[in-house]
């Protein structure tokens, strides 16, 4: 799968600021889907070698049967820092390697990151989908920014999350009594579009299926880099 907007990677934070908040104007918030939703894809990144590594991996998983499609995964060189509200610049890079080997085009993208519930409102899940021109849902574990309060305590009840007098994303529970996920819309879907995709991608487990897939691979990479780093100091002969 190839991008359909492209830029430059090589950017400091400041370059990176403007950027976003040129891009944001490209993010439609409201549902522009394909009449059907047959593939869902979910990606997930994780770092290895002091951050100086990352691993990718894309889950694609057919709708109807809730069965795994397709799995992809890629490694490549961090080339931008940690930086708070610019993690799409980190991460994009090693994703698109591995959305790259995609061999079919999912209808439905989600991510584990920020939407429009952003500084920019311009957060992973909004870039991948201008980026690619695919419906995007943000799906995070943790608070970036806004307001809000605790939902109720059952499956589908949320709260919404308010930034500067704007309704941006939605606390929201996927499974009874478990933490909530923050929930915000990325690119050509709208909040309640992206709550109730979310809750169908949640049939077992907290975090939606094709995330928790793509989380497991990464994970089980990440510890593979570490395992074989350790093994490679074992290994070396120190010259006197």
């Amino acid at each position: 799968m190839q991008p359909a907007v492209s830029h430059g990677w090589s950017l400091d934070a400041e370059q990176a600021r403007k950027l976003q908040a040129k891009m944001a104007a490209l993010v439609v918030s409201e549902d522009r889907l394909p009449e059907r939703i047959r593939t869902v894809a979910g990606v997930d990144a994780a770092y290895a070698g002091e951050g100086t590594d990352a691993f990718a991996a894309v889950a694609v998983i057919d709708v109807a049967s809730n069965c795994l499609e397709e799995l992809v995964a890629a490694e490549e060189p961090v080339r931008f820092p940690y930086v708070p509200g610019l993690l799409s610049f980190r991460e994009i890079p090693v994703l698109a390697a591995a959305l790259k080997k995609l061999s079919v085009r999912p209808d439905l993208l989600i991510c584990d990151g920020q939407g429009i519930m952003h500084p920019r409102r311009f957060g992973l899940a909004c870039h991948l989908g201008v980026i690619y021109d695919l419906p995007t849902i943000g799906c995070a574990k943790t608070h970036l920014v806004g307001s809000t309060h605790e939902p109720g305590f059952e499956r589908g009840n949320f709260s919404s999350i308010v930034y500067n007098g704007e309704t941006v994303g939605a606390l929201l529970r996927t499974r009874n009594s478990v933490r909530p996920l923050y929930v915000s819309p990325g690119h050509r879907i709208s909040l309640r579009t992206a709550c109730d995709w979310t809750l169908m991608l949640c049939q077992r487990y907290r975090i939606p299926e094709p995330i928790r897939i793509a989380h497991q691979v990464v994970t089980k990479k990440k510890q593979e880099a570490a395992i074989d780093k350790k093994g490679s100091k074992r290994g070396t002969v120190t010259k006197s």
